[in-house]
């Protein structure tokens, strides 16, 4: 069974979602279902490395953490876009150095910080270990080296390394 489809869960899920989005019918099941095992063969062959939680119970403060910059980035975003404090809007590009190294640590921060509305991961340097970002309003570049370190990188460090 783990052969022909070694992730069921994701099989299954993939396929749910398929006729969620489309109509119901024969022919969309056996479409999706294709389209499934296809997926979760795909990702087999990736074999990804399981990740090691060394301090799982920081996770809900770092989603705490998370939900709360992305309810306020939300907001700060609206009142740029909107018109209050367009005029002196300056964006720009900020390289982070980093000590994280973990690959499922560093996926979650590229993730915490593209979901975060104003700013995107736009490259991280593997050899240097310097992430780049961009940020819509840019207004003190150290102040966004500190966030990223303190806030994320810091409990990140200590979820996974």
């Amino acid at each position: 069974m783990s052969r022909v489809l070694p992730y069921p869960l994701l099989t299954a899920a993939l396929l749910l979602m398929w006729l969620l989005l489309t109509s119901f019918s024969p022919g969309q099941f056996l479409l999706g279902a294709a389209i499934a095992v296809g997926a979760s063969r795909a990702m087999a062959a990736l074999q990804p490395s399981k990740p090691r939680l060394r301090r799982w119970q920081l996770i809900p403060r770092l989603a705490a953490i998370v939900a709360l910059d992305i309810w306020l980035s939300n907001v700060a975003v609206a009142r740029l876009t909107l018109g209050r404090g367009r005029s002196n809007r300056r964006s720009g590009f900020v390289a982070i150095p980093l000590d994280l190294r973990d690959k499922n640590g560093l996926a979650i921060l590229a993730c915490i910080i593209t979901s975060t509305p104003g700013t995107a991961w736009i490259e991280h340097a593997y050899d240097s270990n310097v992430l780049l970002i961009h940020v819509l309003d840019l207004v003190d570049e150290d102040e966004w080296v500190s966030l990223i370190k303190n806030r994320y990188e810091h409990l990140l460090m200590e979820i996974f390394e």
